[in-house]
């Protein structure tokens, strides 16, 4: 008996159950992609293990317990449970296996969602994946930089003759936390453009609530900081108004050429935010034609 292949819709339509399982293969082989990865993240343990303390090490060594105006290095992480080793070594593993693996896995999550975009908008996927990988690194980074001024803030505000003793699952639960939430709030910008690319967040409502969006954007840094110092919070906010204020004017510009585009192929009427062309010059009316005297009858008797 030979088996009848479903002909594939070209405009992307599944059914409700064939959209489950394109979702539950596209999960299988991220999590694929995940295992492949952290097994990378467990050769390479030690070497990011000490990236990942040297936030705590730059704080000065009075705080640290352990630590001698000799040995001012000594910036040793603890932990007490016989299965913490391994479960922190675990953690470290898989979470630096997805950082290390985000284009493959980006790629399919965002492969799940083209069939139902236009043929047009599924040449964004390449852009996508690159433009998501760089802001959640440019994300990471920031908080890697502000970690050793956070934890400073954090250790020595407890005061002279206190040292910290930080346990390893903790501490790496706190960085890792931080990593992410840095990196996944970079993505806002990227969220705001591909909304307005498929037309459903256009620039008039964005110049509406852009005071709302930047009030939003703090409230979001001080909540989701696991630190929750200002110094933290000010360094997530900040960035984050400005690739939103760069998203915003992104918006504009295109859909002030999708306007003009609309315009010249007579598709769409001009928004109310966008400036009509207008020719200063009219051009001259044709000149009329004079009726001939000899076209006249006199019907006077």
């Amino acid at each position: 008996m030979v088996a009848i292949r479903k002909k594939k819709d070209d405009e992307g339509r599944m059914s409700v159950l064939d959209h489950l399982r394109e979702l539950r293969r596209r999960l299988l082989l991220v999590m694929v992609i995940v295992a492949l990865g952290a097994v990378i993240g467990w050769v390479l343990y030690d070497q990011i293990l000490t990236i990942i303390k040297d936030p705590y090490c730059n704080v000065p060594f009075q705080h640290r317990l352990g630590a001698t105006n000799q040995s001012r290095s000594q910036c040793n992480l603890i932990f007490r449970g016989p299965l913490d080793g391994f479960t922190v070594r675990l953690k470290v593993s898989v979470v630096a296996g997805a950082i290390i693996t985000a284009p493959l896995w980006l790629y399919q999550l965002w492969a799940f969602v083209t069939p139902g975009l236009r043929k047009n908008e599924r040449r964004w996927t390449i852009g996508f994946v690159l433009t998501s990988t760089v802001l959640f690194a440019a994300g990471m980074a920031l908080a890697y930089l502000t970690l050793s001024k956070g934890l400073d803030v954090l250790i020595t505000s407890a005061g002279h003759g206190v040292q910290a003793s930080l346990d390893v699952n903790y501490y790496i639960t706190f960085v890792i936390l931080m990593l992410v939430i840095f990196g996944a709030s970079f993505e806002l910008p990227l969220l705001i453009v591909m909304l307005n690319l498929v037309r459903i967040l256009p620039f008039s409502v964005l110049k509406r609530s852009q005071r709302l969006g930047i009030f939003l954007i703090f409230v979001f840094a001080a909540i989701a900081t696991p630190s929750t110092d200002p110094f933290t919070m000010t360094a997530m906010a900040v960035p984050m108004c400005v690739l939103f204020e760069a998203a915003v004017l992104f918006a504009f510009f295109n859909d002030r050429r999708r306007a003009r585009r609309a315009l010249a192929e007579e598709q769409v009427e001009l928004p109310d935010d966008v400036i009509s062309k207008v020719d200063p010059i009219p051009e001259p009316l044709p000149a009329r034609t004079p009726t001939p005297a000899s076209t006249w009858t006199d019907d006077l008797p």
